[in-house]
């Protein structure tokens, strides 16, 4: 079970958006990285076809997950995570008020 999932309010511990929260659109296990909406924003020179439009596109990039920790629920602040096992389930807990964070 993954720390940090799609879906989920982080806020940016490094970097250029350092401070910021945003939610998680894509999580890439494999090269420990995450895509925030509105974080890390790039601008690319876009080749026009059929279909789209060429011009420059700020496009998402992704940012590394050391880089990112959860939004607590209860205040917004980041928080560390850990889990426990209620109902039978592993379920996800923020350390900084002790909160579930799966429903």
């Amino acid at each position: 079970m993954q720390k940090i999932r799609k879906g989920d309010k982080v806020v940016v511990l490094a970097g250029k958006d350092k401070g910021r929260t945003g939610e998680v659109l894509k999580v890439m296990p494999k090269d420990d990285k995450a895509v925030v909406r509105g974080i890390n924003v790039v601008r690319r020179h876009q080749r026009q076809t059929q279909t789209q439009e060429g011009g420059i596109v700020a496009l998402d990039a992704p940012i590394h997950l050391s880089n990112l920790a959860l939004a607590d629920p209860k205040d917004g602040k980041p928080t560390r995570v850990g889990f426990e096992v209620k109902d039978g389930k592993k379920v996800r807990v923020a350390k900084r008020s002790g909160v579930t964070i799966d429903v």
